[in-house]
């Protein structure tokens, strides 16, 4: 990895089937920007401990979901692609922020927020989660941290840790800057609502064409106007305003047409990652985190011996 260059920190949490919401508005994104930037790219599975309880569920998830960014050409000589869990330094060096910040401060973390809003009781690691943040970020000497608006606190919280422990214990971590990304909206579902799979209404990422063509035939189209929005608008991931100006207007009022068109114009674009990604084995996954694995422990391992120094717990 070029030491001369901007260090991006992401990654991405393993919890379930991805879908084209999450390709426009973080796979692509990401894989966009390990294009020409080098950095570390991290499966956050501890990080799913704190909602998914299903080891099973967890393994095959994390296995997928990295299959998912190699078909899409996530490109792994500028990226480090890591599992948190192999690298014990993550929770260590939380651990030391956790004896740093005050039970106030975390209590303002979006999430645990959102929780006790809706009446739920948070578990302790989703209270602290933003400290096992820091320490994911904060290891590396990361730059730049790409992130959406909605997670700009994700990278503030790190940068509270850093200063923290810098102004108790000497200058020792960089306080990375947030690179918000730009997102392509809210990718509505085919109930027009936010897709998600809380809501069952997405388009499976890499679907077949038949489970294409099942998904969005059962896109709700509203009776009383020429253009069904909720298609238009996935349209538009697919193709300009401009191609699909005279597309609509053509077959203003003929749903089924539109649909078809969408239908095809999905399957052509993932086509080819669906190709690439049949190909990859649950062995080069393995292969893949293992050795990136190794990479992120010797970045981690010596920034852990100068916090150990620094703390004092090196004898």
């Amino acid at each position: 990895m070029n030491e001369g260059k901007k260090r991006l920190f992401t990654g991405l949490q393993p919890s379930g089937q991805m879908h084209i919401g999450n390709y426009f508005g973080a796979i692509k994104p990401n894989v966009d920007m390990f294009a020409e930037h080098q950095g570390l790219f991290m499966v956050a599975d501890y990080h799913a401990l704190t909602s998914l309880k299903n080891p099973s569920e967890l393994r095959t998830n994390i296995i997928e979901n990295v299959k998912d960014y190699l078909a899409a050409g996530l490109n792994t000589n500028n990226a480090i692609l890591f599992k948190q869990s192999d690298v014990s330094e993550h929770t260590e060096l939380a651990w030391i922020f956790d004896c740093l910040v005050t039970v106030p401060f975390l209590m303002q973390g979006h999430a645990y927020k959102d929780k006790v809003a809706k009446g739920l009781e948070p578990n302790a690691g989703l209270f602290t989660y933003p400290m096992l943040m820091a320490a994911d970020i904060l290891l590396y000497d990361t730059d730049i941290v790409p992130v959406g608006e909605d997670q700009r606190q994700h990278v503030e919280y790190a940068r509270e840790a850093a200063a923290k422990f810098n102004l108790t214990f000497g200058n020792t971590f960089k306080e990375p800057a947030e690179l918000i990304s730009k997102v392509v909206g809210v990718v509505p579902g085919t109930d027009g609502q936010k897709m998600s799979k809380s809501y069952k209404n997405t388009i499976p990422l890499f679907a077949t064409r038949d489970e294409i063509a099942k998904a969005v035939m059962s896109i709700v189209t509203d009776s009383g106007g020429e253009r069904p929005q909720n298609v238009y608008a996935i349209h538009t991931l697919f193709k300009t305003e401009t191609e699909l100006a005279t597309l609509y207007e053509t077959n203003k009022g003929s749903y089924k047409a539109l649909k078809d068109a969408l239908i095809e114009d999905i399957n052509t674009y993932f086509a080819p990652m669906r190709e690439r990604r049949a190909t990859i084995t649950d062995e080069e996954v393995k292969k893949v985190l293992y050795e990136g694995g190794i990479k992120a422990k010797a970045i981690a391992t010596v920034k852990m011996a100068e916090v150990r120094e620094k703390v004092g717990v090196t004898l």
